[in-house]
Parts: C-alpha cells; sequence; structure tokens
C-alpha cells in the first residue's frame, strides 16, 4: 500500500491533465482489491440512498444476504469499522469463510423509521440490487440491526417476512407485535444487562407466544465458554423455529466483540439455519394454546386433572404428510397417518408437560413443534407474583380485565392505555409491577380483573375447605380513595363469598411517584362443592373509580377430607347440638360464616 501511495505521488507531479487522470485510474486499480467495503447508492422514493456492501472473492451464486442496520446518530462506516471488528475476527472475515453478502444501509439523518415503509422500501430495493448484482438466493436474506437499528428489525417483521428469513435485534427492543396470519418467526435478540434490560423480556414475549414455543426458556450458561454470556432458547415451536436471547451480563449499549461470543458470527450461526424455500413439513399445535395452566386446590395426593386434548395442523410444501407423532416429553401417546391429527394426554399427573408434535413427510424430513402445559397442587399459589407480574403494558396469562368499555384477555400486551400490567419506577414503593383495572361509566361490577375465567388459559379448581386470599391493593387515581370488592366466583358468575376493602394509598397517576405503606389484607372462605372457581376484584360502582394489584396469594387453610381425622363423639341427648369447625374443634356459637361439622355431617353457617 506503501508504494502505492509513493507511486501515485510520483505520477501527481506531472503537470499534464492526461497523466494525473491516468495515475488515478492506476491507482484506482491497484488498490480496488485491498478495500474491504464498497460505497454505493441507490434511489428510493426520489431520494438517493447510501450503503455499504461487501462480497466474498468466488462468491459464486445462489449465495446469502445479511443487512445489518446501524443505531441512532451513526452511519454505515462506522457499523461495519467499529461495532464489528476487533483484534481477532471481521464480519469480512465471516462472510468469506461462509461466502454470503452483507449490506450496512445508511438511514437519513443517522435514524430510522421504525414505525412506517420509508426504510422498509430502501431495504426492499437493496434487496432487488443485490439479487442483479450478486445472484443472491431470494430464500435465505436475513436482516438485522443494532438500537435503533434493532427497532428498524422489528418493524420489518410484519412487513417483509415473505421477504426475510429470519430478524436479528441487538439492544433494540421494541413494542411492535405479530399481525394476525403471521408466519412463524425466527428472531435472534443480543442485550447487555446494562442497557434497558427490563425491555427485552416483554419484547420477546408476543413472538415467543406467537410462535407457539413454551413460555419456559431452556438456558446455557457460560455461553460458548464465555462467563459473561448466558443463552436463553423458546422452542423448537411451529415450523421448527426459536427465539434466541444471547444475554451478556453487564455489557452496556454496544456490540459485543468478546472472541468466544463475536457477534457477527452469532448472527451468521442463527440466520443460517431458516429459509423461505421450505423443503421440510410444517407443523403447527392448535390446541392447547402455550401457556396453558390447571391447579388444583385438593388435599395431599387426591388431585385430579381433566384430560388434555391435542390438536395440530401439518403440511407439506413439495409432498405429502406420511405421520404425524404426539409426545408427552419423551412418551409417545399417538401416531396419525391422516387428518384430523389430534391426541389426548390421559391420567394426567402434576408437573410442566412439554406436549411435541412431530411431523414427517414422504421424503423422511421432520419438523416439531411444542408448547408447555402447567398443572399443579399447591397448598399456596401465588398469583401476582414476580414469575407473572412481571411485564408492563401486558395482561398476564389467566386474567381478563374489563372497564366497561373494553374487555382484555391474557395473553395479550402493546398496552399503553387502559387495563394493564404497570412497571412502577418511583424511589420507593410497595411493589414493583400492579395490575391496573378501573370502571369507566360506574355501572356496579362493570370494571374488574378476573382470574381463572375459561377464556384466558388458566383454571383455578377447589376442593371443598377453608381458604385465605392475602392481597396487596391500593388505587391509582383516586385522591379520595375509592373502595374495591375481592370476589370469589364461579365460572358462571355466582358470588361464593366477597369482602370489600378501601384502600389508604393512591399512587396518584403517575408510574414515577413514590408510594409506601401498602399492607397485605387478608380475606377468608370457605367452598363447600369441588369446582372451578374465579378470583375477581372489582373497582367501585362510581365513573372512572380504579385499582391496582400489586399481591394476591391462595392458601388452602385445611380440607374437609384432611380437616377431621376422627370426628369428635356427639351424645345425642345431651350434645346434640354440638359443632365444630374443620379442624375438629368444638365451638358453642360460630362467630363467622362458613363451612362446619354437626352431628357428623358438614353444614354452611352464613
Amino acid at each position: 500500500m506503501v508504494f502505492v501511495a509513493f507511486f501515485v505521488i510520483l505520477q501527481l507531479k506531472s503537470k499534464t491533465k492526461t497523466n494525473m487522470r491516468k495515475a488515478l485510474l492506476t491507482f484506482c486499480l491497484l488498490t480496488a482489491g485491498l478495500l474491504p467495503l464498497i460505497a454505493d447508492n441507490i434511489t428510493v422514493g426520489g431520494q438517493q440512498r447510501s450503503y455499504n456492501v461487501y462480497a466474498p472473492k468466488n462468491l459464486g451464486e445462489g449465495r446469502p444476504l445479511l443487512i445489518f442496520c446501524h443505531g441512532y446518530n451513526q452511519d454505515a462506516g462506522w457499523m461495519q469499522n467499529s461495532e464489528f471488528k476487533n483484534d481477532n475476527v471481521s464480519m469480512e472475515a465471516v462472510c468469506d469463510t461462509a461466502k454470503f453478502v452483507v449490506v450496512f444501509p445508511n438511514g437519513i439523518d443517522r435514524a430510522w423509521d421504525t414505525g412506517g415503509d420509508r426504510d422498509i422500501n430502501f431495504i426492499k430495493a437493496i434487496i432487488e440490487k443485490m439479487v442483479t448484482q450478486h445472484k443472491i438466493d431470494r430464500n435465505r436474506i436475513y436482516l438485522g440491526g443494532f438500537s435503533m437499528g434493532g427497532m428498524l428489525t422489528y418493524n420489518a417483521i410484519n412487513k417483509m417476512s415473505d421477504i426475510i428469513a429470519a430478524f436479528v435485534s441487538c439492544s433494540g427492543p421494541s413494542v411492535i407485535t405479530p399481525k394476525t396470519g403471521l408466519r412463524p418467526i425466527p428472531l435472534l435478540h443480543i442485550q447487555g444487562t446494562a442497557d434497558n434490560w427490563g425491555g427485552v423480556q416483554p419484547a420477546l414475549n408476543p413472538w415467543i407466544k406467537h410462535n407457539g414455543c413454551s413460555t419456559t426458556d431452556k438456558v446455557i450458561n457460560n455461553y460458548n465458554g464465555f462467563s459473561g454470556a448466558k443463552l436463553h432458547i423458546w422452542g423448537p415451536g411451529n415450523d421448527g423455529v426459536e427465539v434466541r436471547l444471547i444475554e451478556l451480563k453487564d455489557k452496556g449499549h454496544w456490540i459485543c466483540k468478546e472472541p468466544q461470543v463475536y457477534t457477527g458470527k452469532e448472527i451468521w450461526n442463527f440466520c443460517k439455519n431458516y429459509s423461505l424455500n421450505r423443503t421440510k413439513p410444517s407443523v403447527s399445535i392448535t390446541s392447547p394454546k402455550a401457556g396453558l395452566s390447571y391447579t388444583s386446590f385438593a388435599p395431599s395426593g387426591t388431585a385430579t386433572f381433566p384430560d388434555i386434548a391435542i390438536t395440530a395442523n401439518a403440511d407439506d410444501p413439495n409432498g405429502t404428510i406420511e405421520k404425524v407423532e404426539f409426545f408427552d416429553g419423551n412418551t409417545l401417546l399417538a401416531t396419525c397417518t391422516a387428518k384430523p391429527y389430534k391426541a389426548t394426554l390421559t391420567g394426567v399427573k402434576s408437573g410442566t408437560h412439554t406436549l411435541k408434535v412431530v411431523a414427517t413427510d414422504n421424503d423422511g424430513e421432520t419438523s416439531s413443534a411444542s408448547v408447555s402445559v402447567t398443572l399443579s397442587a399447591p397448598q399456596s399459589l401465588a398469583l401476582a407474583s414476580q414469575s407473572q407480574f412481571k411485564e408492563g403494558g401486558c395482561i398476564p396469562t389467566g386474567w381478563v380485565t374489563y372497564d366497561s368499555s373494553e374487555k382484555r384477555v391474557g395473553y395479550s400486551n402493546g398496552f399503553s392505555q387502559g387495563c394493564r400490567i404497570l412497571q412502577l419506577t418511583g424511589a420507593s414503593k410497595s411493589f414493583s409491577y400492579g395490575l391496573y383495572f378501573r370502571n369507566i361509566n360506574g355501572t356496579k361490577h362493570a370494571g374488574y380483573a378476573k382470574y381463572g375465567l375459561a377464556d384466558a388459559g388458566a383454571t383455578l379448581t377447589l376442593d371443598p375447605g377453608h381458604y385465605v386470599l392475602k392481597y396487596k391493593a391500593c388505587n391509582w387515581n383516586r385522591e379520595e380513595f375509592s373502595p374495591l370488592e375481592f370476589a370469589i366466583e364461579t365460572r358462571s358468575g355466582t358470588t361464593i363469598a366477597s369482602t370489600t376493602y378501601t384502600p389508604t394509598v393512591n399512587i396518584g397517576n403517575k408510574v414515577d411517584n413514590s408510594f409506601t405503606g401498602v399492607t397485605e389484607q387478608q380475606f377468608e372462605f370457605d367452598i363447600t362443592t369441588q369446582g372451578n372457581y374465579v378470583i375477581a376484584a372489582y373497582a367501585d360502582a362510581a365513573e372512572w373509580s380504579d385499582g391496582m394489584i400489586g399481591g394476591l396469594t391462595l392458601t388452602a387453610k385445611s380440607y374437609v377430607a384432611t380437616g377431621i381425622t376422627t370426628l369428635p363423639t356427639v351424645d345425642s341427648t345431651t350434645d346434640n347440638d354440638a359443632i365444630y369447625d374443620l379442624s375438629g374443634r368444638r365451638v358453642s356459637r360460630p362467630t363467622r360464616d362458613g363451612l362446619y361439622i354437626k352431628n357428623g355431617k358438614k353444614m354452611v353457617i352464613r
């Protein structure tokens, strides 16, 4: 390179324009093979747009294309030269080995249109030009981005899933959710825990659900031998796609360039598994839906669960489906060789069951899909624990809200107004996440949050017994406070027991307000008939009344079958009216409503 520069300097000393032009041409020819990246431009929507492109030598035809977009206030050169380079490897080296083309586009004013079509059209134009110039395989085109470029990538999923085979976002979480009818989407997200980490899981959850992936992730610690990395895998879901997250401990807002976890290589290793030109069969589980839970409160060892019907769809793009197999874990449940594809899981035991369906086509190729269902028989159940209330802007699985105008059923997310989980960020707070619900028109029971309704993905079965519901609740925007009603109901809406509580804390209509002093309340009730029940919280019968649930725990204190192991002897002449509670203690006069034993028989006192 030094020789080339010296040669050109000598040539430029010539006083003739002809010699100068010849010298410049010679310089360009001599250095063309030394430049790792070529800058180019294209006109889109009447505006000239630019990008950098790298194509390996001896690329050949029918090779993949990766388009990767820079962050806000950056450009293509910065993305390629600063963020994708270290002392050991570069993106060009990955391209040289795997033989694919990479393009780094430039945003307008170093930014991207993360909600509209301006930059979507730009990416489409780049694809067409790369297909023409490098004979790119249209079935293996991948899109990713860093920061704002990652947000653009999420925007592109709903608009370019027929063009892009897999998507990658680095440090760019988004609130965009899947549109109706969208195919299963392979998605890789990479983020540091010191970089808006709280927004990552909420961004991934709707895609995990959309893909039919298990909501429980497989975790690989010390990923690739790097103690600062953890890999989370959800799936395979429908069509065998996965959602993956590389968690980088204490990393900030930058691209990871560690030798063990080099971002460019991780992107390629994920994307190369996916193509739009499928030859493998597609398969999806239509029932049960992912995240289904069935909770049965019953005496130890007596809880029973209903049979679970499993149904699936399967087809093959270039042949026929030979068989569809249904598994509970590794146990084969059924094999279907023709539609309808269905099986039944019987004699279900408590625990988490991974239900898997494997479709095999006439070429022997297979695809699988799986969902997880959880069946539990607890003595206590934290319905509003950190494991469930941990994502702002959503309605959690198992919950339904109604505000007299709109009904929302979990799991659903992307809400910025109305009933939803709010993340409270004040310096001092009684809880970090709360379920906000309201009553707009003031009609009684027209504003509520309920757990256990049939369409929300959770079933709560209670055996006869004595229960305690503990809860933390306050108002959201009621300076003078408004009462809340907590009730236990049947699924048909019949109230079994209820209590009214007037909060003493109002958050003040801002998530960053500090609030303290929300104390745990206790509500005891009895169940006399085994069945499916609903926990309900109602806002007051007043316009724009509201409530916030920050903690809710249900505990079975005793059961009819176990509360009394031996009934005390009753003297029919002197002790005919003796009454005993469910713990076997004699009570001369019950002080509260509930279930009691009299003359060896159950009775309810109200």
